[in-house]
Order: C-alpha cells, then sequence, then structure tokens
C-alpha cells in the first residue's frame, strides 16, 4: 500500500486516509462541499493561503478521487417531480447475471435518481421520483415490476424530509 499525502492505494483504487489531512484540506473541502463555484481566489482568502497552493491542494483532492465532481443542486419539485418514493427491491436470485440485468435497467430508467445494492433481506433500495403517485404507479407496473429478475417489491412514502446532505461532514 503506497501513501501520497493523505491517501492510499488499495487494488488501484484510492482511499482516502481522514486523519491524514491538515486542516487547509479540510477546510477546502467544507467550503468547496456547501460552496461548490466559490472561485479559488475566494477559498483561498477564506482558508487563508494563497492561491497558488489551494489551487494545488484542490488539483489533488481531485486527482485523488476525494473531490469527485462539481453540480447544480436541482428542487425536483420545481421541475414537476414533487413525489419521491423509496423502494426496495428483492431479485428473485443473487446471480452475477440477475444483477448485471436490474442494473442495467435501472440505468435507463429516469425516474431512479439513486439505486443501491444492499444487505440484507432486500437486494436494491431505490429513490423513485415522479409527478405524483399516479406517475410512481405507472413507473411501477410499466417498469420495475416487468423486469423478469425482480421477485418482490416494497415501497415507503416519506413524509417529509429532515435532513438532507451532499456528503458526510469532513
Amino acid at each position: 500500500m503506497a501513501k501520497l499525502r493523505g491517501f492510499s492505494y488499495e487494488n488501484g483504487r484510492n482511499v482516502a486516509e481522514s486523519t491524514k489531512f491538515d486542516d487547509f484540506d479540510l477546510r477546502i473541502l467544507r467550503l468547496l462541499r456547501d460552496h461548490g463555484r466559490m472561485s479559488l481566489q475566494e477559498l483561498s482568502e477564506r482558508i487563508g493561503l494563497s492561491p497558488t497552493p489551494v489551487a494545488r491542494r484542490v488539483r489533488n483532492l481531485e486527482a485523488m478521487g476525494v473531490i469527485t465532481g462539481y453540480a447544480a443542486l436541482i428542487d425536483e419539485a420545481a421541475l414537476g417531480y414533487p413525489v419521491s418514493v423509496f423502494v426496495s427491491v428483492k431479485l428473485d436470485r443473487q446471480v452475477d447475471q440477475a444483477l448485471a440485468q436490474f442494473e442495467a435497467a435501472i440505468q435507463t430508467f429516469p425516474e431512479v435518481v439513486d439505486c443501491w445494492l444492499m444487505t440484507g433481506n432486500r437486494d436494491y433500495l431505490l429513490r423513485v421520483v415522479t409527478d405524483g403517485l399516479k406517475g410512481f404507479e405507472d413507473f411501477l407496473t410499466s417498469r420495475l415490476t416487468r423486469l423478469t429478475c425482480v421477485s418482490s417489491i416494497e415501497s415507503s412514502i416519506p413524509i417529509r424530509r429532515v435532513k438532507s446532505g451532499i456528503s458526510r461532514q469532513p
């Protein structure tokens, strides 16, 4: 396992060692997590380093895979998709072919915003976003239940979001 300024490489994959980040790295991550469009100049002013070392640190965090990208946060309800439903899916068999078939199909469904392979009594947890309960019903009956690898489905409709975040606080 080779080390490079706070990061380890295992099997070709970057693994961050949070105890190796210094205060400047953590402050950069916190500021960019909350204000992704912040300029390097403003970032440098806020953390007390000149722009050149800040730019180098940001590039290193990107290269190591700690910063994985930048995105606009979009209000789904404002776009006409006010309903989120959490859907637990159990496959008929947990074999590579069924997993691959399910995951390939999920990639084509725009209603599925998040999909997690799970441990426990269900295989996948999805967050499905639609324009209403009728839209969810249409998704369920015309898409999800038609996948031959799906054995059972359990849906939960959230009442309200209590906490929201992009990532864990570094």
